[in-house]
């Protein structure tokens, strides 16, 4: 059956981006197409229970159907719904939370508010990682990596997610290794030198960072390269190098070195000023993450005089941001590197009645929380979600109130009931959309003891 041509109905969308009909009544996936077209599909795969396909052919197109602003839109991995009219991607995005809420938590008739939307649709990214790759003959490409795929990185003209400097850099940075013949790093053989270049900005300050991560030993042309960029670039504002020779494709490095400037950028959310490093996660939308905070805060009400423990609090700036209405924080977080910059970040904005501990969130409630009761405790897990001891200690300890902030809709529904089921009952979810053009979708909600 593969390679085969059909026609198929496209009905809705995948949460991986993918358009969704069927043909024999069976699913098929597929790469392109949006629900209400009529388009002719090439079958890639057969499974028991699904099939795989590519749009070769619109028949009927949607009105919702947009021209994409992006060239590389089709091969970039990145924003799979640039094609579909803003409002419709809200609408399907909500309809993912819902979809999550009642299939996988068994919620009938969740109470879910329409999406926070995002003004800026373009250029709201404040970080973006570039990867390097040896191609065919002797030359090599500096880009994004292709949809569905690890190991093939196309050569980057323009993206329009984080700005046109970012854009500039990437080309200066790879006429630069052209030039000076230095060495790229070959994903499938672990060999070569050159492999990510990582940009992050501060969208209040104008500050750039231009994070270099490379295989172990110097940059040829260190100085050449530092002294190229800071006068190409005047925004820049710090140059790091990463060391880096383990065979995971990530953009994290085990060796770091300040090229130039403090090692960090600065960062303007609500009124706090956060200090972002290299290897620091960070919101990645800081305007729709000012929308995503507020919008928590407003479910928890009231909360002068509280006591919260900021669980996965990262950087800290949840626990921050909550600490000038509350009495204390207490914030946890595994990363090391994370609560040194929270605690930077504290004294940065004077805050004095919060502490950040390093340590396994389940960990921290098994064996301290009990010392201190807490009023609220705020979630903001990886992907992941919940580690079920955590949620099995959360449910012990009994706190008044549960604020959940949530990257992933599915492990949210998955956790949610467990803590409904635990004698909380949910508020309304709010869906806020820190990501236009693609599938992404956070979601915000408070649980309280019942």
């Amino acid at each position: 059956m593969s390679g085969e041509r059909v026609t198929v109905e496209v009905t809705d969308l995948a949460f991986d981006g993918k358009a969704v009909g069927s043909i024999d009544g069976k699913v098929i996936f597929l790469k392109g197409g949006l629900p209400g077209e009529t388009v002719v599909a090439e079958i890639t795969r057969t499974k028991a229970r699904y099939c795989q396909g590519i749009v070769r052919e619109i028949l009927i197109a949607s009105p919702e159907r947009q021209s994409p602003r992006c060239t590389h839109f089709g091969v970039c991995g990145g924003c799979t719904w640039q094609d579909l009219a803003y409002a419709e991607q809200l609408r399907f995005k909500k309809k993912q939370v819902v979809d999550c809420l009642e299939r996988l938590g068994q919620f009938e008739s969740p109470t879910v508010r329409d999406v926070v939307p995002c003004d800026t649709l373009f250029f709201y990214r404040n970080k973006m990682e570039f990867s390097f790759h040896v191609s065919d003959g002797e030359g090599f490409t500096l880009g994004l990596h292709e949809r569905n795929s690890f190991d093939d990185i196309f050569d980057l003209k323009a993206c329009y997610l984080e700005s046109e400097a970012s854009n500039a850099i990437v080309s200066f940075v790879r006429q630069f290794v052209k030039d000076k013949g230095v060495p790229v790093y070959d994903i499938r053989n672990h060999t070569g030198y050159m492999r990510f270049l990582m940009i992050r900005e501060g969208k209040r300050t104008g500050q750039i960072m231009v994070n270099i991560i490379t295989n172990y030993g110097e940059i040829p042309h260190e100085e050449e390269l530092v002294e190229g960029l800071t006068h190409a670039f005047p925004s820049i504002a710090t140059i790091i190098h990463n060391q880096n020779g383990k065979k995971a494709n990530i953009a994290f490095g085990e060796i770091e070195r300040v090229l130039f400037g403090n090692g960090w950028i600065e960062e303007e959310i609500l009124g706090c000023r956060f200090r972002i490093r290299a290897n620091s996660f960070f919101q990645t939308n800081p305007t729709q993450a000012e929308r995503l905070f507020t919008t928590a805060f407003d479910l928890l009400g009231d909360v002068t005089g509280a006591k919260v423990l900021d669980l996965y609090c990262g950087t800290g700036s949840i626990g921050l941001l909550l600490a000038r209405r509350v009495s204390r924080v207490v914030g946890v977080e595994l990363v090391v590197d994370a609560i040194e910059a929270a605690r930077e970040n504290a004294e940065r904005n004077g805050i004095g009645n919060i502490e950040f501990f390093a340590g396994d969130v389940k960990g921290y409630l098994e064996t301290t929380v009990a010392e201190e009761p807490f009023d609220i405790v705020v979630l903001d897990p990886p992907r992941a979600g919940l580690h079920p001891k955590a949620i099995k200690r959360l449910l012990f300890i009994k706190p008044p109130t549960v604020l959940y902030i949530s990257c992933n809709p599915a492990t949210f529904a998955r956790d949610a009931r467990l803590l409904v089921d635990g004698g909380y009952a949910i508020s309304e979810v709010v869906p806020v959309d820190m990501f236009p053009h693609t599938m992404h979708i956070e979601v915000a909600s408070c649980f309280r003891r019942s």
